[in-house]
C-alpha cells in the first residue's frame, strides 16, 4: 500500500441502513462511492436486529396461535418450540437479505470494502483488511455510519457472569427454561413475551416505576396486564444489585430491595450505545458528545467540513425508517438543497402481541407542554375486527389540540396497530382534523375502522 490514498466521490464508514442507501444512490448516479463495512452486509437491522428478531416474533406469535386454537374451532395436536428450526427459520430470513444487500451493492457499482476503518486525516481512512493487508481511502464526503451495539452497565459480577444481549441471544443455541430480563424497554418487552410464547419462565427487571418508560402509564399498564397474563413476572422500580452464576449454572440477580431473581440466563437490555470508539474521529475533527455520539446539526453535518453522520450513531431515534430519513436528507444536502431533522414526525411500532403503535404526542408530554387537549380513548374490544381475530387486549388511544382540532398524537395497543398508525400518521401530515377520521369511510370489517369509533368518542366543536 502507497501513502497515496484511494480518491472517491464518498467514502461512507458504515453500512447501516442510511449510508449503504446513500452510497448506491450516488453511485448509481455515477459517482465513485467506497463503502467500509466490518462485516454486517446490509447492516445491523438485517443481521441483528429488526430483521431477525421480527422473524422469531413472527415464530412467537405462531406458537401463541397454536396454543389458542381452540378458540378459532381447530384442534391441533402438538406445536412444539423447537430451537434449531427457529434458528433456520430465522437464519434463513437473514441470509436472504443480506445476499439480496451484496447483490444490490454490486449492481449499482459501489466499492464495497470490508474491514476496520479508522480516521488518519480529514475525510480520510485507513482500512485494516481481513487479509492482513490495508487501503487509504479519501472520500471528498464522507458519511459516518457506524450504528450503535447494546450497552452493558457497571454492575458487580455482570461481566463476569456470561449474560445475553440483544444479538448474542438470536444465535439460539437453547430455549432457556428460565429466562430474566434486565430493562423492560422496546427490547426488553418484545424478548421477553416472545420467550414466554417458547414456553421460557420469564422475570423482567426494570429500574423505571414501569414499562416503556416513554409511554403513558395507562398504555404501560394496559400491556403490563397483557404480560401478567402471559406468565410473565414484572418487577419495577427496582434496581441490580449484582449479578452471579453459581456452579451449576443459575445466574443469580440481587436486586436494591434484597430479593433475589434467579434464571438460566439473563439478557441485558438497558439500550445501547455509539459505535465510535476506535475510529479516531476527532483526528477528522469530528466531535463526540459525552456519550459517544456524534455532533450533528440538523442538516447531520458533523464539526468537520463535508463530513457527516447518519443513523443511530447520529443520536437519531434508533429506528431504521429514521436512518433511511437521514439518507434523504444527507442526500438533498450533497444535492445543494436544504433538508432538516426538524419537526420530523416519526411513528415507531413495539412489536409485542398486542402490538404498540406509536406516532407524536403522549398525553403526559401534551399536557406539559401546555396544550389545551382532548383525549379519545377505545377498548379494542369495541372494534368488530379484533373479535374476529379473537384478539381483543388493548386499548387505543388519541390526543387532540382542542383549539384547533388537529391530532396530537396517538398509542395504538391492539392487533395490527402498526398497520393502522400509518392512517393516524398521515392525518397528523395533512393537518386534518380528527373529525376527518371519524367520518372517513373505512372497509368494513378492518382494524383501520376502529379509527371511526375511536374519534367517534369525542365531543366536536360546534359550528360557528
Amino acid at each position: 500500500m502507497t501513502d497515496r490514498p484511494e480518491e472517491f466521490d464518498l467514502l461512507v464508514v458504515g453500512g447501516g441502513k442510511a449510508g449503504k442507501t446513500l452510497g448506491m444512490d450516488i453511485a448509481r448516479s455515477g459517482g465513485r462511492v467506497a463503502m467500509v463495512e466490518r462485516g454486517m452486509i446490509g447492516g445491523s437491522c438485517i443481521n441483528v436486529a429488526c430483521i431477525p428478531t421480527k422473524a422469531l416474533v413472527t415464530s412467537a406469535r405462531a406458537a401463541r396461535l397454536l396454543r389458542d386454537a381452540s378458540a378459532l374451532g381447530l384442534a391441533v395436536e402438538g406445536g412444539r418450540v423447537d430451537v434449531d428450526l427457529l434458528r433456520a427459520h430465522k437464519q434463513d430470513v437473514v441470509e436472504g437479505m443480506v445476499a439480496a444487500n451484496r447483490q444490490q451493492f454490486l449492481d449499482s457499482g459501489l466499492h464495497l470494502v470490508i474491514g476496520t476503518a479508522r480516521f488518519v486525516g480529514p475525510r480520510t481512512v485507513r482500512v485494516s483488511l481481513p487479509d492482513g493487508g490495508e487501503r487509504l481511502l479519501r472520500g471528498a464526503d464522507v458519511v459516518v455510519n457506524t450504528g450503535t451495539r447494546p450497552h452493558l452497565p457497571s454492575v458487580p459480577g455482570l461481566a463476569e457472569a456470561g449474560v445475553l444481549t440483544s444479538e448474542s441471544l438470536l444465535r439460539l443455541d437453547r430455549l432457556p427454561a428460565r429466562l430474566v430480563v434486565l430493562g423492560g424497554g422496546t427490547v426488553g418487552v418484545e424478548f421477553a413475551q416472545m420467550f414466554a410464547s417458547f414456553g421460557s419462565r420469564v422475570t423482567v427487571v426494570e429500574g423505571g416505576p414501569q414499562i416503556l418508560s416513554r409511554e403513558d402509564p395507562d398504555v404501560s399498564d394496559a400491556l403490563l396486564r397483557v404480560f401478567l397474563h402471559d406468565g410473565i413476572d414484572v418487577r419495577v422500580a427496582v434496581s441490580v444489585a449484582r449479578v452471579d452464576r453459581d456452579a451449576d449454572g443459575t445466574v443469580r440477580v440481587t436486586l436494591d430491595d434484597g430479593s433475589v431473581v434467579s434464571g438460566d440466563d439473563l439478557l441485558v437490555a438497558v439500550g445501547r450505545e455509539p459505535v465510535t470508539d476506535g475510529l479516531d474521529l476527532d483526528v477528522a475533527g469530528v466531535q463526540l458528545d459525552e456519550r459517544g455520539f456524534v455532533v450533528v446539526d440538523e442538516y447531520l453535518r458533523t464539526t468537520a467540513e463535508r463530513t457527516w453522520a447518519a443513523g443511530d450513531v447520529a443520536g437519531s431515534p434508533q429506528f431504521t425508517h429514521a436512518s433511511l430519513d437521514d439518507y434523504r436528507i444527507v442526500r438533498a444536502n450533497l444535492a445543494g438543497e436544504r433538508r432538516s431533522t426538524a419537526g420530523r414526525l416519526i411513528p415507531y411500532t413495539v412489536f409485542t402481541t398486542p402490538e404498540l403503535a406509536r406516532v407524536g404526542l403522549t398525553e403526559t408530554e401534551a399536557r406539559r407542554a401546555g396544550y389545551d387537549i382532548q383525549v379519545a380513548r377505545l377498548p379494542v374490544a369495541a372494534i368488530p375486527r379484533a373479535r374476529t381475530l379473537r384478539q381483543t387486549e388493548g386499548m387505543w388511544k388519541a390526543v387532540i389540540d382542542a383549539g384547533t382540532d388537529r391530532i396530537l398524537g396517538a398509542a395504538l395497543l391492539g392487533a395490527e396497530a402498526g398497520e393502522v398508525i400509518t392512517s393516524v400518521q398521515l392525518a397528523m401530515l395533512a393537518g386534518m382534523p380528527w373529525t376527518a377520521l371519524r367520518d372517513a369511510v373505512i372497509t368494513h370489517p378492518t382494524m383501520t375502522e376502529g379509527l371511526n369509533l375511536l374519534f367517534a368518542s369525542l365531543q366536536a366543536r360546534p359550528v360557528r
